[in-house]
């Protein structure tokens, strides 16, 4: 039995503007923003999330 894997991961960014790290999902339904300054980290397409700042780790 063929199982189907998740595509959906959660990634570790790092804030272009403050530099904080964060953990976001890559599939958000809505824009992810910067727990510090507010920047946004992430914008949603409907699927895959259009990331806006340098992913440093993938979880999953």
């Amino acid at each position: 039995m063929i199982t189907k894997q998740p595509t959906s991961k959660f990634l570790e960014v790092v804030c272009p503007k403050c530099k904080n790290e964060q953990t976001i999902f890559n599939k958000a339904s809505r824009p992810v923003a910067c727990l510090v300054c507010g920047n946004i980290l992430s914008e949603t397409t409907g699927g895959m999330s259009i990331v806006k700042a340098k992913i440093v780790k993938v979880y999953g």
